[in-house]
């Protein structure tokens, strides 16, 4: 009785306390229903998602209305057949030029980048030696001219005494072969002269070839010599210039059959890019020989280079025209597309785009030659990733509805 008084709660606390256990597990139980749910739900969607992107991707393309497409039309015309390589600038003459006798330098006439033309004065070697010597060689022929003169005299006088039996024979002939002696010798005493004079000439340099004078080798007071190796100056021919350039033995008859008809080819120099033209020329020749470690030939192509754009030893990019193809039927490489080796475009006809298989050609500056459609022909340029077969267009310049005809024309 005694517990019981001092502890009238306790039923009570022990009921209060087993309460709670149970509101948590009610508690986690909902949590875990709403969980399901949730990710039951999540899971449907996903579904959903899926059934619908399969749903659309079973679905033709461009579906949800016509495509709007820009256009482009098949154009007759003429086509360039080119073929494509690396070429270097080669001039036609280049002189290094250097001493022909011994002696110091005097005077430098040339500067640094000068154009010269041929036979201008470039540098002045000391002459003083060679023209004493010169000097010297004339004065010896004109002794000998003289005796040889007074060698003739006495034949003449031989020859009329020899008429009048005065002098024996034998005396008529000695003088006869003196006189061819003398004349030897003058020929010799001529030969030094001239020798002589080539020398004092070697003493005044002058260009050889009209063209472009590199950097200055030699000043005043250099001492030069005939056997060194020392070059004084080196000109380059810039007009006419060459560029020289390699061609696939394949395209080796095709190259040959249009000389051979007495065809001026074409050669055009681009710069490193490709993209700007940098001058045009004629082909020349072709070297005699293929070369067998590349199995190409070299070429030579000509270029008058009146701007001087062309520089020697530069890397040039080279289209030689082959042939010129005509009435061939055009259209930007842009518009044609590819499924593995076939090739193809969208025709566009009654508002909508028809796939036609095309065969490419050879190009030019973004122009195609194809065959398998006609020129006039109105084509898809844009928006290839939605269209196909049979798809419904519009054009986009304008809006309206593409041509009804494959005939019609359209704006490029």
């Amino acid at each position: 009785m005694t517990d019981q008084n001092e502890h009238p709660d306790d039923g009570l606390g022990s009921q209060a306390s087993a309460t709670p256990p149970k509101e948590h597990k009610a508690v986690k139980g909902i949590v875990w229903i709403a969980l399901l749910l949730i990710f039951g739900v999540g899971f449907f969607l996903v579904l959903r998602h899926h059934d619908d992107t399969a749903k659309a991707a079973k679905s033709p393309k461009g579906g949800g209305g016509p495509i709007t497409v820009t256009t482009v039309t098949a154009q007759k015309g003429d086509i360039g057949v080119y073929l494509d390589s690396i070429g270097t600038i080669t001039p036609v003459y280049t002189a290094s030029i250097t001493s022909q006798v011994n002696g110091i330098v005097i005077a430098v006439h040339y500067t640094e980048g000068q154009i010269v033309q041929k036979g201008d004065a470039l540098i002045d070697i000391d002459p003083r030696t060679y023209q004493a010597t010169l000097l010297q060689a004339q004065g010896t022929l004109d002794r000998d001219d003289n005796i040889l003169g007074q060698a003739k005299m006495d034949l003449e006088r031989y020859r009329d005494a020899w008429a009048r039996n005065a002098i024996p024979k034998q005396t008529l002939d000695d003088q006869e072969k003196i006189v061819l002696q003398d004349q030897g010798t003058v020929k010799l005493d001529q030969g030094v002269v001239q020798y002589d004079q080539i020398q004092v000439e070697y003493c005044h340099i002058v260009a050889p070839i009209s063209g472009k004078v590199g950097l200055r080798l030699v000043d005043p007071g250099n001492v030069v010599q005939s056997t060194g190796t020392l070059t004084l100056a080196v000109i380059t021919q810039l007009q006419p210039i060459t560029v020289i350039f390699t061609i696939p033995e394949d395209n080796l008859n095709q190259v040959q059959q249009r000389l051979r008809k007495g065809a001026k080819l074409t050669v055009d120099a681009f710069d490193r890019a490709g993209q700007k033209k940098i001058a045009s020329g004629t082909l020349l020749t072709l070297d005699n020989q293929i070369d067998t470690t590349t199995g190409t030939v070299k070429g030579r192509g000509s270029f008058e280079n009146r701007d001087m754009s062309l520089f020697p030893n530069e890397f040039v990019n080279v289209r030689l025209l082959v042939d010129t193809e005509h009435g061939a039927t055009l259209i930007p490489a842009s518009a044609i597309q590819h499924n593995g080796q076939a090739a193809f475009v969208y025709v566009l006809q009654d508002n909508t785009a028809h796939v036609k298989t095309v065969k490419p050609g050879v190009s030019d500056s973004g122009q195609t030659e194809v065959t398998g459609i006609n020129p006039g022909d109105v084509l898809a340029n844009s928006s290839f990733d939605k269209l196909q077969d049979n798809a419904k267009v519009v054009v986009a310049s304008s809006g309206k509805q593409a041509p009804g005809n494959s005939t019609g024309s359209a704006t490029p």
